[in-house]
């Protein structure tokens, strides 16, 4: 069983990611999706990796705590990291920001995907680095604004 992370030197806990393995079946992200939703699990990020018979689910929620029991609790094959999660007050210009940044800090980006959520009304964008220490003090550095667990959950 995962445990608790301890803050990140510059914030407070990073946002909890689960990749939840599921058989390529129509309706199995449904099915995932309700099992969540009727425990009042809402889903902030999804992020699916299809492979031939099976997919990975990538997704962040309000209360990974609940979610992760939930999981648990049904038998259901998943994976925890932490990421580091950015808001982009201009979409496209703090993309680009975003990337030069790591790319000058010469940090690898395994993957990243848009979150459902506007916490401060802005765009935000999930991203899991090799290092993601490294990766939120160079993000901090240039002055982006790094979201937290704290900062999503209810």
């Amino acid at each position: 069983m995962p445990g608790a992370e301890p803050k990140s030197k510059t914030g407070g806990e990073r946002v909890r990611q689960f990749g939840v393995f599921l058989e390529n079946k129509v309706g199995r992200l449904l099915e995932l999706i309700r099992l969540l939703d009727s425990h009042n699990v809402h889903i902030l990020g999804l992020s699916v990796v299809d492979t031939a018979d099976s997919a990975i689910v990538r997704l962040v929620t309000d209360d990974p705590s609940r979610a992760g029991k939930i999981l648990r609790e049904q038998g259901i094959a998943y994976s925890e990291c932490r990421l580091v999660v950015v808001e982009l007050q201009s979409s496209s210009e703090d993309l680009r920001k975003v990337f030069v940044a790591l790319i000058e800090a010469e940090l690898n980006v395994r993957f990243t995907y848009p979150l459902l959520t506007r916490p401060h009304g802005d765009a935000v964008l999930a991203i899991y680095c090799d290092d993601n220490d490294f990766a939120t003090e160079v993000l901090t550095r240039h002055q982006f604004r790094l979201l937290y667990q704290e900062d999503l959950s209810r």
